[in-house]
């Protein structure tokens, strides 16, 4: 015992040591980016624009650098590997694996980054085929201290003397999983299993679907993807950067921290609902409206929404005026509209051709209407005087052959008559700029036009009618692709905007020129890291530097480098075409779990939403084994997914720890209480209570319970919890208690969880058994089911 005590000194001792060395190098690194930033580079050689660019350049690479070396502050350090010597007398080599790679005074390896390829045994290396490695050692840290040491030995001859007297060891991950749940996902660049790696590592090409179950770490194992290709395709992702797709603004608070803390920033996190630019929606539609509104028909209806503004009256054009009336015949009128839709551009700049081609047959009308004017009298007097003198006649022979307005003339009219409210009106009723607010609000207000267009994209009477909705009502998440999808047809058209991005283009272009001259006569540290399109790009804004997730966030049209899609299971078809918009060399990473699908409009099988943008072009990998479900309450989870789905094999629990899980039945309120009963739900915050302090025992009152409840009794439930905020909302992670549906607890993960009315969770939405599934498999450590009629059958394991 006395050995041991002693290994374990020395070993924190050593490591202390080391790791406190580590920090105060990360120290200086930082000290060096924020002077850096202050200062800009030291003045030198050459000329204004030189100067210029090397403080642009220096600037921005100051601020990227320290923004990651502040994301790394918790757990820098944490492994270690050693590699048994090459010959005999040789020392092993020995590797720190940490959140970025550093080096010490003498440029040496410090600290080699978790994605490196020397990294990778730390992750890999398993009893049966360790490699090259000795032992592999993870260091638990608090603050900047090493607390604990946990040692993984492969080959105890591998190692040195000295090393042998400090070996210590406790299993990594369990110990990791057997924290209490703090209302943020934890990085587990720690205790990555190998399966897990093989997702991380992936090549970036292509469409990578990563099934898995409940605690499979499926989520984390994408978010740690994301640092991966960033840190390893730098060069095709920055400028790009990386989407990350989730499933509601709860899950995204909760992941948030992730990616900083693994050093990368250059991402964006969003939801469906807030995809579209200015839109930020959060409810959804009634499930029979969604499924209408994720078909993949509804791209359909758009379509004929916008050709359907797009008119050509069938009698003409008449627009009266003060002193006479001009018209188009309807002859003309479909000619203009077919000139602007062979252009094959959107509504709005199809708008620019329909409209210049009517106000030139106006122009045109009007012209012709003045001339008769000014003919009809003249002829009048001819008849009246007997003949045409010659004179004339040769004067009419010179009009007839010049056009009746020249290219001068027919410009300068068409732009007056553009400036008459009834020219305008008359053309915007017949062609309207429109937004794809406008247009979808208009649509869904407009119940004949919902019947009549959506019988032609293939919708019932019954399916139309049911998307009618008066005007002003909140957007939904099921909205969002439709307005992407309105932003496509419409476009937009804004001549001062062409303008200036013609005189930019040709200001840019020779901004980029010369700064391509300066790299060429120029040698420096900044040249490598910039091409000329970048250094002209900075060079020219004098505005505030924005990041790259910053400019891709607010740009709808913004081409990302890769996409992260988690639970992609819950896309419809009309959200699966707004994320591929996003994402032009469908280089994606797919997360999710066909067994959890709990969106009446989500998928079935990954090839039903797939298939139609990379067909044959997805690969598959399958996460197997449940990190975070104790196995007695997988059991019960087991149950409910054959229920649902007997076609999918559950994950295999590697936990076996915990109370088991229980049901205990409501009587009416009043009554005494049996064992295995709760009088009513005004008891409800006892047994939260109970159930709260059984789970935050021991570890300083940390720990999270969720009270997961069906759509009927959610408001009792609420009432019976007041303090206890409800919904899927980012405050709701920093309470102890949250009521939320099953819905809203997707994702996420909680030390206990109590299910309330598992019946009308698993009959008031069409894929209600999917929705008991997901709300028991959130709990990490204990679960309690609160009945008051009979039990599904597929909870009949459930001790009473």
């Amino acid at each position: 015992m006395a050995e041991g005590r002693d290994a374990v000194r020395l070993a924190l001792r050593e490591e202390g040591a080391r790791v406190g060395y580590m920090y105060a190098r990360l120290d200086a690194e930082r000290d060096g980016a924020e002077r850096a930033l202050r200062q800009g580079p030291m003045a030198g050689g050459g000329g204004v624009m030189q100067a210029n660019v090397e403080r642009t350049v220096a600037t921005d690479e100051a601020a990227r650098t320290l923004s990651r070396l502040l994301g790394v502050e918790h757990g820098l350090c944490f492994g270690r590997v050693d590699h048994r010597p090459e010959g005999p007398g040789e020392p092993g080599e020995t590797l720190y694996v940490g959140r970025i790679g550093l080096r010490d005074e003498d440029r040496e390896p410090l600290l080699i980054d978790w994605r490196a390829a020397a990294a990778r045994p730390f992750y890999t290396a398993t009893p049966s085929s360790p490699g090259t490695l000795a032992r592999r050692r993870h260091l638990h840290t608090r603050r900047r201290e090493v607390v604990r040491v946990d040692d993984e030995v492969f080959d105890l001859d591998g190692l040195g003397e000295d090393a042998r007297r400090s070996v210590v060891g406790e299993a990594a991950l369990l110990a990791t999983l057997r924290r209490g749940r703090t209302g943020r996902m934890s990085d587990v660049v720690s205790t990555i299993q190998q399966e897990q790696d093989e997702v991380i590592r992936s090549g970036l090409h292509g469409v990578l679907v990563v099934q898995g179950g409940p605690g499979t770490g499926k989520t984390v194992a994408a978010l740690h993807r994301a640092a991966y290709l960033l840190y390893t395709h730098r060069d095709v992702l920055e400028r790009r950067g990386i989407l990350v797709v989730g499933p509601n603004p709860t899950f995204l608070r909760y992941i948030e921290q992730v990616l900083p803390g693994l050093g990368e920033t250059d991402v964006v996190l969003t939801t469906v609902g807030s995809l579209y630019p200015g839109v930020r929606a959060s409810v959804h539609d009634v499930p029979d409206v969604a499924v209408v509104k994720g078909d993949h028909r509804m791209a359909d209806l758009v379509e004929a929404a916008v050709h359907d503004r797009e008119r050509a009256p069938e009698g003409g054009l008449s627009v009266p005026l003060d002193d006479l009336t001009l018209q188009v015949d309807a002859e003309a009128c479909a000619q203009a509209r077919q000139r602007a839709r062979v252009l094959r551009a959107p509504h709005n700049v199809q708008r620019r051709v329909f409209v210049h081609e009517m106000l030139e047959a106006l122009a045109t009308d009007r012209a012709e209407q003045y001339e008769r004017m000014i003919e009809e009298p003249l002829e009048a007097l001819i008849a009246d005087s007997g003949g045409v003198p010659k004179w004339l006649q040769e004067l009419e022979e010179d009009a007839e052959e010049t056009p009746l307005l020249d290219e001068t003339d027919m410009r300068l009219a068409k732009a007056e008559l553009w400036q008459l409210p009834p020219v305008r009106k008359a053309l915007d009723e017949l062609w309207p700029e429109l937004t794809p607010q406008a247009l979808l609000t208009e649509l869904l207000a407009d119940a004949e036009a919902l019947v009549r267009l959506g019988e032609a994209a293939g919708l019932t009477a019954g399916e139309a009618l049911a998307l009618h909705r008066e005007p002003g009502a909140e957007w939904t998440v099921e909205d969002v692709p439709l307005l992407d999808e309105a932003a496509e047809w419409l476009g937009h058209d804004d001549p001062s905007e062409r303008s200036r991005r013609r005189a930019a283009a040709t200001e840019r272009a020779e901004e980029e020129r010369y700064a391509a001259e300066v790299i060429k006569m120029t040698e420096g540290w900044w040249t490598s890291l910039m091409n000329a399109s970048d250094i002209a790009g900075r060079h020219h804004d004098d505005g505030p530097a924005r990041s790259t997730a910053d400019r891709a966030a607010a740009d709808r049209e913004w081409a990302y480098g890769h996409v992260i899609v988690d639970e992609a299971q819950e896309l419809s078809e009309m959200a699966w075409r707004t994320v591929m918009r996003r994402v032009p060399t469908r280089s994606m990473t797919v997360v999710g779990d066909t067994a959890q699908t709990g969106s009446p409009a989500g998928a079935r099988g990954w090839g039903q939403m797939l298939d139609r943008y990379v067909p044959g072009r997805w690969r598959e990998q399958r996460l197997m084994v449940n990190y975070r479900t104790p196995a007695a309450i997988m059991r019960v989870a087991e149950d409910v997914l054959a229920s649902v789905d007997p076609s999918q094999t559950p994950p295999v629990p590697v936990r076996d720890d915990g109370p088991p899980p229980r049901a205990v039945r409501l009587v009416p309120a009043g009554s005494a209480p049996a064992p295995g009963t709760l009088a009513g739900l005004d008891a409800l915050p006892d047994l939260v209570a109970e159930e709260f302090a059984a789970v935050a025992s021991g570890r300083d009152g940390e720990g999270r319970l969720a009270v997961i409840s069906s759509l009927a009794r959610h408001a009792e439930v609420r009432t019976a919890l007041p303090d206890a905020p409800a919904g899927a909302t980012p405050e709701a992670l920093d309470a102890p208690v949250v009521v939320l549906t099953a819905e809203e607890s997707k994702g996420l993960e909680f030390d206990s969880v109590i299910v309330v009315d598992p019946s009308g969770i698993t009959t008031e939405r069409p894929r209600g058994g999917h929705d008991l599934y997901v709300a028991v498999t959130r709990a990490t450590r204990s679960m309690t089911v609160v009945h008051d009629d009979d039990l599904p059958a597929s909870l009949s394991r459930l001790e009473h």
